[in-house]
């Protein structure tokens, strides 16, 4: 029998539609029924900025089309598309139903690229994958559809690709922060999520020098088909930095990739850390003297925050891990490479890691944990009551996130360590006032 998944922490390939929301001026298209994209829209996660959130072309795939197909239906919603809303790509994603009736959802698309417009296809059925891989498969129909050579490679273009957008609440501020510290580099950052970025910036991909890649897993596949199609060399680095200790090694990395002086790099890592340290050393009575602050943590969050938050609670804040859970379905492909980056932690500290998305299964878990005091959860909407049952400091961070608004707040950098440090001692704080 199919096992039930209490309390998912992911949603299914198709949500890659909010990938494509995240690119301003980029509209997706669903060849699905009604009831998925309702289902996969919403939250108060914020739109691409240009449309609506829910401002999408569907074509709403009803009993006949399932019997007799679908893909007139989709050429014609294809071609209202184009003449009603004014967007400067346009994305074709696939649902289970409409690749289980086997229409051939490319050649309709390819009928279109002869057009002023772009218009790609994404093959993004549910029961192929969740929406982290369905994230991949957008940027890959890029690359493979609409991106063509440079004429000649841009110097210092640097590429960043991180967080997804939408599904990881901190995602604008996070690209923000890390365009910041490429650029205090020397390097010229390029993103096409957010802000002013979209169709301007995806056609400067292939005359990058480089491809940068802050994520354990997500987007690998991407870069390396970049790799393969431009000849662009790719930079891995699996965590997001935040705060002082990894923010430093990101920039010593970034820059030792890239050839960039050596002394320049050490004089840009001194000056941030002085102003890092100085707040630090403001507040040092607070951090030593806050006597129910935790001092074992457990994350639960997709693999790019439970390693990021783990090093620097380690790292910078000296406190002890308990199991950490990733709960984003990471391919198994990548999951010892994963466990690795648990083990490299400061002080000959490692951590247990246990890739799990079952919400019932990580609560029992958590329940029968001895945390040596207040236990310090840090994970989604869905920890909240197993915060209360073991009376925790609770942070929900991670997806889904219901209770707090993120606009532009990022945890990346110097300045992200301190306000990571700021919503954890908020929430300590407010114990006995």
């Amino acid at each position: 029998m199919p096992r039930i998944l209490d309390q998912p922490r992911y949603k299914c390939a198709m949500s890659a539609m909010q990938t494509v929301q995240g690119i301003t001026g980029a509209l997706p298209i669903l060849h699905s029924g009604p009831g998925c994209a309702d289902k996969l829209q919403g939250g108060n996660y914020g739109g691409s900025g240009h449309f609506a959130p829910r401002i999408f072309p569907c074509t709403n795939l009803t009993e006949k089309d399932v019997v007799f197909g679908g893909g007139e239906r989709l050429r014609e919603t294809i071609e209202h598309a184009l003449k009603v809303i004014n967007a400067d790509m346009y994305v074709v994603l696939s649902s289970c139903s409409s690749e289980i009736i086997g229409d051939d959802m490319e050649e309709v698309v390819r009928s279109f690229q002869a057009g002023g417009k772009p218009v790609i296809f994404a093959s993004t059925a549910g029961f192929k994958g969740n929406n982290l891989l369905g994230h991949e498969w957008v940027v890959q129909a890029i690359i493979e559809q609409y991106l063509q050579p440079a004429a000649q490679k841009s110097k210092g273009l640097v590429n960043i690709w991180a967080s997804v957008p939408q599904y990881d609440p901190f995602w604008y501020g996070n690209l923000f922060e890390l365009e910041n510290l490429v650029a205090q580099l020397g390097l010229i950052p390029n993103t096409i999520f957010g802000y002013d970025r979209g169709i301007k910036n995806i056609d400067k991909i292939p005359a990058a020098e480089l491809n940068l890649l802050v994520s354990p897993w997500v987007g690998l596949s991407n870069v390396k088909l970049l790799q393969e199609k431009f000849g662009t060399p790719y930079l891995h680095l699996p965590t997001l930095p935040i705060g002082s200790f990894e923010t430093s090694k990101f920039l010593r990395a970034v820059a030792g990739f890239a050839g960039i002086d050596k002394q320049k790099v050490e004089d840009i890592i001194t000056e941030n850390e002085r102003k890092y340290y100085y707040f630090i050393e403001r507040f040092a009575d607070v951090f030593l003297e806050t006597r129910v602050m935790s001092k074992r943590f457990v994350v639960v969050a997709d693999a790019q925050y439970s390693l990021a938050i783990t090093k620097f609670l380690v790292n910078d804040v000296g406190l002890f891990p308990s199991k950490q859970y990733i709960t984003d379905n990471t391919p198994p492909e990548y999951q010892e490479q994963i466990r690795e980056e648990f083990k490299q932690l400061n002080y000959g500290i490692t951590a247990e890691v246990s890739f799990l998305a079952d919400g019932y299964l990580i609560q029992d878990e958590i329940k029968d944990t001895y945390f040596t005091g207040y236990p310090l959860i840090i994970g989604s909407y869905w920890e909240k009551k197993v915060a209360q049952k073991t009376q925790a400091h609770y942070l929900s961070v991670s997806w889904p996130v219901k209770e707090r608004l993120v606009i532009n707040s990022s945890y990346v950098g110097y300045g992200g360590g301190l306000k990571l440090l700021e919503d954890i001692y908020s929430v300590v704080l407010t114990r006995f006032n």
